[in-house]
C-alpha cells in the first residue's frame, strides 16, 4: 500500500473508508450528528422565523456557514495524514445515507409483497412528503422508486462529490444545506418566503451532482435490464417537466434505465402538484422497488469511484502545475515522494 500523503490523497482514502462505514454500519440509531444539527436548526428557526426572505437567508447563512467553519476546524485538528483520513472518514459516514435509504425501500417492498398496504403507506412517509393515505400498492411503489432515485443523488452522490472537491468543509456544508432544504425549503405558506434561500442554495449545490448521478445511473442501466440510451433519452425529453431542476434529471434517468414511467400528480399538505411524466415505459409495479435499489447501489459505487478519482487527481494536478511552473513541490508532496520511494517494494495493487 502506498504511503498516504496529506491533503487530497488522505481525502480520497477518507471518502472510501466513510463510504464503507455507511455500507456496513448505516446511520447510528442515537446521537446522529445530522439529527443534532436539525435540532439546533429547529430551535433557531423558532426564534428567527418571519415571512421574509432576508430573515430566511440570514438563517440559512448562519447555519451553513457554521458547518463550513466546523469542517475547517476539524481539518486543522487532523493535520497528520492518518488523522486527516479518519476525520474525513467520520464526516463522510455522518453525511451519507445510502444504507438507510436502501433499508427503508426494502421495508416498503416487503410490506407490499405480503399485501400489507396500510403499513407500506405509513413506511413510505419516511421517504416522501406527499399524502400517502389513499395510494394504492403501485402508487406507493412509484413513490418509493422516485424517492430512492432522488435521494441516491442527494444522500450519496452529491456529498461524495463535494467531499472530493472541498474536503470536510464541503461534506458538512452540503449536508447542512440539504437538511435545511428538507426542513424549511417547502412551498407551504409558512416557508414560501422564509425557506426560499435554503431551497435555492440546495438547488445550486446539486446542479452538478444531480447530472453526474443521472449519467452514472444511465451507465449502470444494463445491470437492471435497461440501456444507457433509454436513460439519457428520458433525461433529454422529460427532465424539464419536473418542478425541481435537479430531481427531474435523476428521476428521468432512473425511469429510462428501469423502463418505467415516473412522475404524475401528487398531493402535498393540501395542495396538488403535477410533476410531469418521466419516462415512456410501463407504470411502476411493486417488483420495481428491488430493481431500483440495485440501480441505486450501482450508481453509488460509480459515484464513489468518481469522487476518489477527483480527490486523488487534485494531488496529481498540483504536482503537474508545480513541475510546469518550475516551483519546488510543497513539503507534503516532497515527503510523500520520498516515502513512496522507500516503500515501493512493499506496495500492493489497490
Amino acid at each position: 500500500m502506498t504511503t498516504l500523503g496529506a491533503g487530497p490523497r488522505a481525502t480520497a482514502a477518507g471518502l472510501l473508508l466513510g463510504y464503507a462505514a455507511d455500507v456496513v454500519l448505516g446511520d447510528p440509531r442515537r446521537g446522529h450528528p445530522v439529527a443534532a444539527f436539525g435540532t439546533v436548526a429547529g430551535v433557531l428557526e423558532r426564534r428567527a422565523w418571519a415571512p421574509d426572505r432576508l430573515r430566511g437567508t440570514a438563517y440559512a447563512g448562519v447555519l451553513v456557514g457554521s458547518a463550513v467553519l466546523l469542517g475547517f476546524g476539524l481539518e486543522r485538528l487532523g493535520r497528520a495524514p492518518v488523522a486527516r483520513v479518519l476525520v474525513t472518514a467520520a464526516a463522510t459516514w455522518a453525511v451519507l445515507g445510502g444504507r438507510s435509504l436502501r433499508r427503508e425501500a426494502e421495508t416498503v417492498a416487503a410490506q407490499l409483497e405480503r399485501g400489507d398496504l396500510a403499513a407500506a403507506r405509513v413506511q413510505v412517509t419516511h421517504l416522501v412528503g406527499r399524502d400517502t393515505t389513499r395510494l394504492d400498492a403501485d402508487e406507493v411503489a412509484r413513490a418509493c422508486v422516485e424517492s430512492v432515485a432522488e435521494n441516491t443523488s442527494d444522500a450519496v452522490v452529491a456529498p461524495l462529490l463535494w467531499g472530493a472537491v472541498a474536503g470536510v468543509p464541503g461534506l458538512l456544508a452540503y449536508r447542512a444545506a440539504n437538511t435545511l432544504d428538507a426542513m424549511v425549503g417547502h412551498r407551504s405558506e409558512r416557508y414560501r418566503r422564509f425557506g426560499w434561500a435554503a431551497a435555492r442554495f440546495d438547488d445550486l449545490l446539486n446542479l452538478g451532482p444531480a447530472r453526474v448521478a443521472g449519467l452514472l445511473a444511465a451507465l449502470a442501466a444494463p445491470l437492471v435490464g435497461g440501456t444507457p440510451r433509454a436513460a439519457l433519452g428520458a433525461v433529454r425529453r422529460d427532465a424539464a417537466q419536473h418542478p425541481s431542476p435537479n430531481a427531474g434529471v435523476v428521476e428521468a434517468s432512473f425511469a429510462g434505465a428501469l423502463g418505467v414511467r415516473l412522475g404524475g400528480v401528487n398531493a402535498y399538505e393540501g395542495h396538488v402538484e403535477d410533476r410531469g411524466t418521466l419516462g415512456d415505459g410501463r407504470p411502476v409495479a411493486v417488483a420495481d422497488v428491488a430493481r431500483t435499489v440495485r440501480l441505486a447501489q450501482a450508481t453509488s459505487v460509480l459515484a464513489l469511484g468518481v469522487a476518489v478519482g477527483l480527490a486523488a487527481g487534485r494531488d496529481l494536478g498540483r504536482r503537474f502545475l508545480d513541475t510546469r511552473s518550475g516551483r519546488p513541490a510543497s513539503p507534503s508532496v516532497t515527503a510523500g515522494r520520498s516515502r513512496d520511494r522507500v516503500s515501493r517494494s512493499r506496495q500492493t495493487c489497490a
